[in-house]
């Protein structure tokens, strides 16, 4: 098997950036005071609802098990994806105010990527709006184009920890798993990932640190920069410091200098 890696696969929320506390949590929040409702998601209950993946059925779920009532709404399905559009909005408001920094190590590593040829692809529940406003408000307008193939929202039926989005962004690349890396933080996203057959690395999160990351490649505080580096929670490495092409080559068992 070609032991090269020709691609990594990046999620998007606790992954790229710590959106999940102070960006979606207070999206949500706002949109549930536009829609006049009393509901308010805590920090402690966010983390709870994050087992849930997809903000639709992250709503759903709260309605069933805080506000059953609100279930009997005529046009609920509709509703609920009226009440995620305007959730959506907020997000986007913040994060062009510039409010979600990119997390250690994340915007170098996507310049290196650029720079060694190797494609990178989003593979993310979240909403194509969300993944592009993300991306322009801290790498820059055209930076969306420098994914080869960004897998969001809906286009598959089964959201993380099922690996249907891993399956359709494969696909797109017309690579195989044995030639990718995926790049994930939480248990739900690392069994999509190895369930399409993709070496994983975790970068934990303040939501995800308790989490099973079983099976992972390897386990690391963040992606790291030569003057912050990551720290190794599990798994061995034969490079310390950032991750670069040349750590991903090792995942693969082959070993190459740093340049």
């Amino acid at each position: 098997m070609n032991s090269a890696v020709r691609a990594v696969l990046f999620d998007v929320d606790g992954t790229l950036a710590d959106t999940e506390r102070d960006g979606h949590r207070l999206a949500f929040n706002a949109a549930f005071e536009e829609f006049g409702l009393d509901w308010e998601w805590e920090v402690e209950l966010y983390g709870e609802l994050l087992a849930i993946t997809g903000g639709k059925e992250r709503i759903r779920h709260f309605m069933e098990n805080h506000a059953p009532a609100e279930l009997s709404r005529s046009g609920l399905d509709d509703w609920i994806a009226g009440l995620h559009k305007v959730k959506t909005k907020h997000y986007v408001n913040l994060l062009e105010d510039g409010g979600i920094p990119l997390r250690p190590g994340v915007a170098r590593l996507i310049h290196h990527l650029r720079d060694t040829n190797i494609k990178m692809a989003i593979a993310t529940t979240t909403t194509p709006e969300n993944v592009t406003a993300l991306l322009k408000s801290t790498l820059g307008e055209d930076s969306p184009g420098w994914f080869d193939v960004i897998g969001a929202g809906d286009i598959v039926p089964g959201k993380k920890p099922e690996p249907d989005i891993y399956h359709w962004v494969l696909d797109q690349l017309g690579l195989p798993a044995q030639q990718c890396v995926a790049i994930e933080d939480s248990e739900n996203g690392l069994r999509a990932s190895l369930a399409a057959g993709l070496d994983t690395i975790i970068t934990i999160s303040d939501y995800t640190r308790l989490q099973d990351f079983s099976g992972a490649a390897v386990v690391l505080s963040d992606l790291g920069e030569p003057a912050q580096p990551f720290t190794v929670l599990e798994g061995n490495l034969p490079f310390t410091g950032w991750v670069d092409s040349a750590l991903l080559l090792s995942l693969k068992g082959e070993y190459r200098e740093r340049p």
